[in-house]
């Protein structure tokens, strides 16, 4: 398990840094990201998700407010909250990332032995399948 975690944070690593059009930061790319995920959400909600404190998450989310990435509308089950979610600018910023992610790792993985391709792309419902258990349930550690 311990060459596992390294390989993934190892690869994480390269992952967030592969090369971009946009220039935001990491804190500001996710709270995008987990909108074009999630839908709209309270504040509330990505405080859980991006797990940083609420100041520095009202603070990002004003300034994507501000650049025309972010919208609030109020949140139709409690006229005191509001909820958030990505304008057409925010939509089309998650899309160029993700399609320059794309390209990215294609340079890094057509430069792998066509077997290992094969293997790297055959894991793609292994992390899928991981990422969805890890949303079902909070998890802790299993003392295994």
């Amino acid at each position: 398990m311990q060459r596992l975690t390294l390989a993934i944070e190892d690869f994480n690593s390269v992952f967030i840094r592969l090369p971009t059009s946009d220039r935001l930061t990491f804190s500001t790319l996710s709270v995008l990201h987990t909108l074009s995920r999630t839908g709209p959400c309270r504040l509330s909600d990505l405080v859980r998700t991006e797990q940083i404190k609420q100041p520095a998450l009202t603070s990002a989310v004003a300034k994507l407010e501000r650049d025309g990435l972010v919208e609030r509308r109020p949140d139709p089950s409690d006229g005191r909250a509001s909820m958030l979610s990505l304008t057409a600018a925010g939509r089309s910023v998650v899309s160029r990332r993700h399609a320059d992610r794309v390209q990215g790792l294609r340079d890094l993985i057509d430069r792998l032995p066509p077997a290992d391709r094969t293997r790297l792309l055959g894991i793609a419902d292994v992390l899928r399948q991981i990422v969805r258990l890890a949303n079902e349930k909070p998890h802790g550690r299993s003392g295994k």
